[in-house]
């Protein structure tokens, strides 16, 4: 089971978000589950799946490494619905999910759970995400 890199966690030290670099990650998708999803709902559970799908397409490359960056404006190809936890102020994976919900959306959502108390990180809560 993947917990997270380090540089999931960490806010971006940069002047603009365009400047940040990801850290990279590993990944490998075997041909089968790309045919398999062909024309289908994609849901990815966690956002390094959806990071390696969404790489995966654009590169037309079943594995590799991705350092790809998600933040709003990103034009998602694969994937539509996203499960995830409730991810830290600031995060990168913050952004990524902001990017595929819409930041209005993810502020309701985290209006909602702290309101009801619940549990951030990556042994908190979790939530399902949908295109607008």
């Amino acid at each position: 089971m993947r917990v997270g890199s380090a540089g999931d966690f960490q806010p971006p030290r940069v002047d603009t978000v365009e400047e940040h670099r990801m850290h990279s990650e590993r990944y490998s998708i075997p041909r089968e589950t790309l045919v398999a999803l062909a024309g289908k709902r994609v849901l990815a559970v966690g956002t390094t799946s959806l990071r390696a799908l969404e790489t995966s397409a654009a590169r037309k490359e079943i594995s590799g490494e991705t350092d790809l960056f998600i933040y709003p404006g990103f034009e998602f190809r694969v994937v539509q619905r996203l499960l995830t936890n409730f991810h830290l102020p600031k995060s990168t994976l913050l952004m990524l999910v902001s990017a595929f919900a819409g930041l209005d959306n993810v502020r309701a959502a985290y209006a909602h759970a702290v309101r009801e108390r619940y549990r951030f990180f990556s042994y908190g809560d979790a939530m399902l995400v949908e295109r607008p």
